[in-house]
């Protein structure tokens, strides 16, 4: 199980600074949408240049040409990249393909996909490497949580890994783990913390006892 740092209200230097606290206890650092947004794809590049041992997670959430949008966050050093389950089909076939030629890795975003169980099953015949369930933030506000969309997905998906996001804290994480999802993306559960590395090293020691 991997642990994933979501990156989302920070710009480039503040983004270094976070990483660099807790980059032992991660395997992946995602440049969120709003990172992407307020720097570009510029933000990927100088992420996986200072960290090179760390995988880039390029959260474009892409819902159209997914070919061309996964070779510009490849060039940038992105190793994973986010689309959209709400797509197209062709955009999301699109992306696999140039992502299998440039050796990276494809995540779909299950956000606001209304019926999880078919569409995750439709995806994960489409060569995808992660089906993620997303609780966004408005649906954080709204009390709302991906966990029971991790048991649909995990029931239903045969090829693909399956990663969960949206408001996982330390509190929330053993709950998480015993969902066992390949992966586990966590944002202000460990960047709105005082001691950032203490909290990153307690969730990398409960996901190494949870395995």
């Amino acid at each position: 199980m991997k642990l994933q740092l979501a990156l989302d209200l920070v710009d480039i230097p503040a983004a270094k600074l976070v990483v660099k606290e807790v980059a032992d206890y991660i395997d992946i650092v995602e440049i969120g949408t709003p990172v992407v947004i307020n720097e570009g794809l510029r933000a990927v590049k100088e992420l996986k240049a200072e960290f090179p041992s760390l995988e880039v997670l390029a959260d474009l959430k892409i819902m159209d040409a997914g070919g061309y949008e996964v070779i510009k966050a490849s060039e940038a050093g992105a190793d994973i990249i986010t689309v959209l389950a709400v797509s197209d089909n062709d955009t999301i076939r699109g992306a696999v393909e140039q992502a299998r030629k440039l050796n990276k890795k494809i995540m779909v975003d299950m956000i606001n996909v209304p019926d999880i169980a078919a569409r995750a099953q439709e995806v994960d015949s489409l060569g995808v490497d992660y089906i993620c369930v997303h609780s966004g933030y408005d649906h954080q506000a709204a009390g709302k949580n991906s966990f029971e969309d991790l048991a649909v997905i995990k029931s239903v998906v045969r090829n693909a890994q399956t990663a969960i996001a949206g408001g996982i804290k330390l509190g929330t994480l053993p709950e998480v783990i015993k969902a066992a999802p390949d992966l586990v993306i966590v944002g202000g559960g460990i960047t709105s913390q005082d001691d950032k590395k203490a909290v990153a090293a307690q969730m990398r020691q409960l996901i190494a006892q949870g395995q």
